[in-house]
């Protein structure tokens, strides 16, 4: 399901449901319907922009533990593979193709970013954001 959020202050911007509840649920706003005021908007900005720092900084962590993974993983191929133990050198194993690798998924800040320009510029001009009527 779409959320549809609406402001005078700025365009529509439509997000996925689970996106959007990762969002609302910072201010203790229903996804279903609801609004966030004028007033309101100086806070859930600061609010959003802190939740932005704090996931950047997970994700780094996550990031830097799978590159230290893989370095491992390459290293202990290349010790194999220097001690006699390529088991790619087998001609009777079969051969699987590599896979590649996954796509990274969209990190919270890029999926909050529209959202987060909506707030600044409702703030701005004093409008609220509604979604869901």
């Amino acid at each position: 399901m779409l959320v549809i959020f609406k402001s005078k202050a700025g365009a529509d911007i439509m997000m996925f449901e689970e996106n959007a509840k990762q969002i609302l649920d910072l201010f203790g706003k229903d996804v279903e319907k609801g609004i966030i005021t004028s007033d309101e908007t100086a806070d859930a900005i600061v609010t959003l922009e802190k939740e932005v720092a704090r996931r950047k900084q997970i994700e780094a962590e996550e990031k830097a533990e799978r590159e230290r993974l893989e370095k491992e993983e390459q290293e202990r191929k290349e010790r194999e593979q220097d001690e006699g133990h390529d088991k790619d050198d087998d001609p009777y194993r079969e051969k699987k193709p590599k896979q590649p690798k996954p796509e990274p998924p969209v990190s919270f800040s890029a999926r909050s970013y529209p959202f987060l320009q909506l707030l600044k510029a409702a703030n701005k001009k004093k409008k609220d954001i509604y979604w869901g009527a």
